[in-house]
């Protein structure tokens, strides 16, 4: 091997996960938006949490976004504070296919008031793989990720270890017969080899299926426990 192939190589594994994300195109995808209700009369600013949906909200209408989660229970009237966002997945894509959230945090650090030290990200089903996977491309930019019957592809897995750097709740039912729970099992698996020691926080969902988005509405602790966590 010349030196120019070898320094290739070694620039390459240092660059790590920016050569990684670059390889995907950048992509712009609309977003539902929420801010505090005093958003407009305070100053300060606010953690900002990005929601991902799962399979079936994929399109281009955002209304079909507020079927569940987040967005349908700022639907529903309940005040949270902290931003949320929303983006809607293309049809025929995964949130996995091109870099669209450095486009989508451009546009909201742009406009809105953000706390770039508590910054989160959650998804269920697709949505948790897709957090895991946002996690995995830019994990300096996560003071947290909570995961619903998420997982990650068989070809991050050889980036697990990005991802002891974020503090992680992952919930997964144990009869999962669409996403099984071993995909959330070998996400913990891969962490006890890493060099960084991880918070990987993992709740069981004894005999529940695939259907637990209810949990964003009955587990508050969910919120609370992603505000204590700070870059």
């Amino acid at each position: 091997m010349n030196y120019k192939s070898s320094f290739l190589i070694i620039l390459i594994a240092l660059l790590g996960i920016n050569s990684y994300s670059q390889k995907k195109a950048a992509a712009k995808y609309d977003y539902l938006l929420y801010l505090p209700k005093d958003y407009a009369k305070e100053t300060k600013n606010y953690p900002l949490v990005i929601y991902l949906h799962g399979g079936g909200q994929k399109g281009t209408d955002l209304n079909k976004l507020k079927a569940y989660g987040l967005p349908y229970l700022v639907e529903k009237g309940k005040n949270f504070d902290f931003i949320i966002a929303s983006p809607q997945c293309p049809d025929n894509k995964y949130w996995s296919t091109e870099n669209w959230f450095e486009t989508l945090y451009a546009d909201l650090s742009s406009k809105y008031r953000i706390d770039t030290s508590r910054i989160y990200i959650t998804g269920v089903s697709m949505g948790g793989y897709g957090a895991y996977i946002t996690a995995l491309d830019f994990p300096d930019k996560f003071a947290a990720v909570a995961a619903l019957c998420g997982g990650i592809n068989d070809s991050d897995t050889t980036r697990i270890c990005n991802l002891s750097k974020i503090p992680i709740w992952a919930f997964h039912g144990t009869a999962d017969d669409k996403i099984s729970i071993a995909e959330t099992e070998r996400i913990a698996k891969g962490l006890e080899s890493c060099e960084t020691k991880n918070n990987f926080k993992f709740t069981r969902l004894e005999n529940e299926g695939h259907g637990i988005e209810y949990l964003y509405e009955t587990k508050p602790e969910i919120y609370k426990w992603m505000l204590k966590q700070k870059k």
